[in-house]
């Protein structure tokens, strides 16, 4: 028998929505090669390898040109197939080994709630490609582990930006998050969306480590602890906050399974 993969719809509870994931539970792991083989072949955002341990997984994710410190998606979606497919009962909790530290999951109603590290954002000098990539004014610029944070005056700014992702490519930091408050009557606190050229992604639907950057800043802004935040991509995904100004923030979203296949090739 080949190796199964799982794709699994992230961020949302609707098939073809939210951010989509493929999900490898190794028997054993395999070289950095064959793992960039793999994730390039599914093409997604996020490739997520699991590899059991005595109390947790390893994780790692790669994206289809490089492997990455932390993703929120593919780690949601792995949780996800952990209790769905009988690797774990709904009552364990879900521990995975990451370069990113220790990553805590628990399965809590129908939505996971992810603890992740809080990722601050502290202010720069952009260079003025940036604007001209972007193509709308901004309020804000500043900078994160992830990329350029970007306050937009507007939701509708967020919602319609269209970036020269050529320029973007050219810049030192290439990827940027561009964020705004949600419209007064919106059921959401902040909106964003997340555009990584060089992570080989132009966008991303919907990002749980721009999250962890974004929770810092509006709780700076807002001044409260919990958020429902949407990233309007044109999939679209709803993602929980809560930051209590500490050095971890929880993000809650839920996910479903949409293919399952077998790699019959090594």
């Amino acid at each position: 028998m080949g190796q199964i993969i799982t794709q699994v719809d992230a961020f949302t509870n609707t098939p073809f929505a939210g951010n989509p994931a493929a999900v490898c539970v190794l028997p054993s792991p395999q070289d950095d090669v064959w793992l960039q083989n793999v994730a390039q072949e599914m093409n997604l955002s996020e490739t997520a390898f699991l590899v059991k341990q005595d109390d947790g997984f390893n994780l790692r994710w790669f994206t289809p040109t490089v492997e990455v410190p932390l993703c929120g998606h593919a780690t949601l979606a792995s949780a996800h197939v952990l209790w769905s497919e009988g690797y774990l009962s709904a009552k364990e909790v879900a521990r995975f080994y990451t370069k990113s530290g220790l990553l805590i999951a628990k399965l809590q109603d129908d939505w996971i709630e992810l603890d992740f590290p809080i990722n601050h954002s502290k202010s720069t000098i952009a260079p003025p490609e940036l604007s001209q990539a972007l193509g709308v004014p901004y309020k804000a610029v500043l900078q994160n582990s992830l990329g350029y944070l970007v306050e937009l005056e507007s939701e509708e700014s967020v919602r319609q930006i269209q970036p020269n992702f050529q320029l973007l490519k050219t810049l030192p930091v290439a990827d940027v998050i561009v964020t705004s408050t949600a419209e007064p009557d919106s059921q959401y606190d902040f909106v964003s969306r997340f555009f990584a050229p060089g992570l080989g992604i132009n966008e991303d639907p919907v990002t749980g480590a721009a999250h962890c950057c974004l929770a810092a800043y509006w709780r700076d802004r807002l001044h409260k602890d919990r958020f429902l935040a949407y990233q309007a991509s044109s999939r679209g995904g709803i993602v929980k906050v809560y930051y209590d100004g500490s050095d971890r923030v929880l993000l809650s979203g839920q996910a479903v399974t949409v293919l399952r296949g077998e790699l019959i090739t090594t």
